[in-house]
C-alpha cells in the first residue's frame, strides 16, 4: 500500500548539452534511470527544475532535477520542497564526490557539504543539512588537472565501460533507501566498489 509520506528525491548536475555527459553530472543520469525504470515521467517544470512525480515500489515520490547551474540548485529545490510540503529530512541528495573512488558509492544522513557546490547551496537554502545523501565516486585528478576541470569533463572510455553497472547499482541504492531506510542502504551499499576490471 502506497506510503502518505512524500519523498524528494533530487539528481544534481548542470543544465544543457554541454555538460550533459560530464562527471558533474552523474546525479541526473541517475534520477533519469530512475525515471525510466518506474515510468515517472519527467517533463513537468517547475521552480526551474524539471521534475516528475509518482511511486517507486509503493513509496509516493517526487523526482527533481535543479535546472540552475550547480551551485545555485539549493533555491530551487527549497521551492519545490516546500510545494510539496516535503522536510529536508524526508529528501535523497544524489550527486558526485571527487573524494571517493571512482565505481564506489556512500549514503551519508546529516552532514555538511564536504566541498560539494550543490550540496553547499542546498545546506544554506534550508539552513542546515538534514537531508541524506547518496554519494557517486568519480575519483580525483591526476596532477595538474584542477578539480573544476576534471568534474567538468566526460568520462574516459574505461570508465565508460562501467558507468551503466554504477549507474544501476545507485538507482538501486535509492530504492533501498526510499524504501527500507537510510542504514539498510548503508549496510548494502557502503562497502562495495562497483568497478569491472579491464
Amino acid at each position: 500500500m502506497p506510503q502518505k509520506c512524500v519523498r524528494l528525491v533530487v539528481g544534481l548536475g548542470n543544465p544543457g548539452n554541454t555538460y550533459k555527459k560530464t562527471r558533474h553530472n552523474v546525479g541526473f543520469m541517475v534520477l533519469d534511470q530512475i525515471a525510466e525504470d518506474f515510468s515517472i515521467a519527467l517533463v513537468k517544470q517547475k521552480f526551474d527544475t524539471i521534475c516528475g512525480r509518482g511511486f517507486i515500489d509503493g513509496v509516493s515520490v517526487v523526482l527533481v532535477k535543479p535546472m540552475a547551474f550547480m551551485n545555485r540548485s539549493g533555491p530551487q529545490v527549497l521551492k519545490i520542497a516546500r510545494y510539496y510540503r516535503i522536510l529536508s529530512e524526508e529528501m535523497l541528495i544524489v550527486h558526485d564526490d571527487i573524494d571517493l573512488a571512482f565505481g564506489r558509492i556512500k549514503i551519508k544522513e546529516k552532514g555538511g557539504d564536504g566541498g560539494h557546490k550543490g550540496v553547499r547551496s542546498i545546506i544554506d537554502a534550508f539552513a542546515g543539512g538534514g537531508f541524506t545523501r547518496l554519494r557517486i565516486g568519480v575519483g580525483r585528478p591526476e596532477a595538474g588537472i584542477s578539480a573544476t576541470d576534471y568534474v567538468l569533463g566526460k568520462f574516459t572510455l574505461q570508465e565508460k565501460k562501467n558507468l551503466h553497472r554504477i549507474i544501476t547499482e545507485a538507482r538501486n541504492a535509492v530504492v533501498t533507501i526510499l524504501c527500507k531506510g537510510a542504514k539498510e542502504g548503508m549496510n548494502r551499499f557502503n562497502d562495495k566498489r562497483i568497478v569491472i576490471s579491464s
